[in-house]
């Protein structure tokens, strides 16, 4: 073998040698305190339901759903965002379930608060699709189209119930323009100014989504583009974070995240409040289904695309595999 003098004489390989090695020098690290777990609670259900596109996840009962949020308090998980998913016959044109003070969600809220206190960051999503007869995040006028400024109604209405029933957070996801404002506006004026807004600042219109319609029994009819950003642009999301900053948002969220992960890393470069994504069920449903066929390693896949959202700037990741994997660390 030639030897040419030092060659090479940078030998990054070095500190890759053995496990010790290579977790002493990570850049990145996961840990249980930035996972929080996304969870459906169902009304009228007697057993918790089986979600088949997303193998793993359930709509919860309200026993199960109390359940889940001590399992995530024991894992080290920080918080657990509701999603309420009423009957077929609860939902009308205005979401009127989604403000009632015993409708499914607040009553969930309420459940989880009774059962661990302020151990846990409960954290509620704010929005109407789950609630409408159309399926939409908000109002319709008599064509068709979302109403933003009849939403934004709406969305004061739902802070308020949500504030009362117990959230610690609320996490506004409809996508209209001065939601933060209004909502922040709401919190304060009834007497819920400890109350975090966290805003769904960039929300795209995405594919991946597909799952979650199943999770919420979604009765949307048409697509989400008028107000959802579309998946071209990345300038937008800028300024979407902008004007949620300025209208007092807490903290910020990019979703979904592994599609997009420059546009978080963008926006965790250009703010100084926390910054979460959420890696939503078309995420979690492919690499469930391809572990499954047996193309993958389920856990190292796992465990590769949380450390990539965050590295890509995340503090905080929205994941349906978060109490798995905070009990998989605590264990590591």
């Amino acid at each position: 073998m030639t030897v040419y003098g030092n060659f090479p004489g940078s030998r990054p390989r070095r500190l890759r040698t053995t496990p010790a090695m290579r977790r002493m020098v990570a850049e990145t690290r996961l840990d249980p305190a930035n996972l929080i777990l996304p969870a459906f609670v169902r009304e009228g259900i007697t057993a918790p339901v089986a979600i088949s596109a997303m193998p793993g996840v359930q709509q919860h009962t309200l026993d199960t759903l109390r359940k889940a949020a001590v399992d995530a308090v024991s894992a080290g998980v920080s918080g657990i965002m509701l999603f309420g998913v009423p009957t077929d016959e609860k939902k009308d044109a205005r979401g009127t379930a989604g403000t009632d003070p015993d409708g499914i969600l607040q009553v969930g809220l309420r459940a989880v608060r009774e059962e661990v206190g302020d151990d846990l960051v409960i954290m509620s999503d704010l929005c109407l699709d789950e609630y409408t007869d159309h399926g939409h995040c908000g109002v319709l006028t008599a064509d068709g189209r979302v109403d933003n400024d009849a939403t934004l109604e709406r969305y004061a209405e739902m802070a308020q119930v949500q504030a009362d029933a117990g959230a610690h957070v609320v996490g506004p996801s409809g996508m209209m323009d001065g939601q933060v404002g209004v909502i922040r506006d709401a919190l304060d004026q009834t007497g819920h100014e400890d109350v975090s807004i966290l805003a769904y600042t960039v929300k795209y219109s995405s594919a991946f989504y597909g799952p979650f319609r199943e999770a919420v029994g979604s009765s949307l009819k048409g697509d989400r583009k008028t107000y959802q950003q579309d998946p071209a642009n990345a300038r937008e999301s800028l300024r979407e974070l902008a004007l949620d900053l300025g209208e007092g948002a807490d903290m910020v969220m990019v979703k979904p995240a592994g599609p997009y992960l420059d546009i978080l890393a963008k926006v965790a470069e250009s703010v100084d409040v926390p910054v979460a994504a959420y890696q939503i069920s078309g995420e979690y449903a492919m690499i469930e289904a391809a572990a499954e066929k047996g193309w993958i390693d389920r856990d190292a896949a796992i465990m590769e695309s949380l450390t990539g959202i965050r590295r890509a700037g995340a503090q905080m990741i929205l994941t349906y595999w978060a109490t798995e994997v905070a009990e998989r660390l605590r264990r590591s």
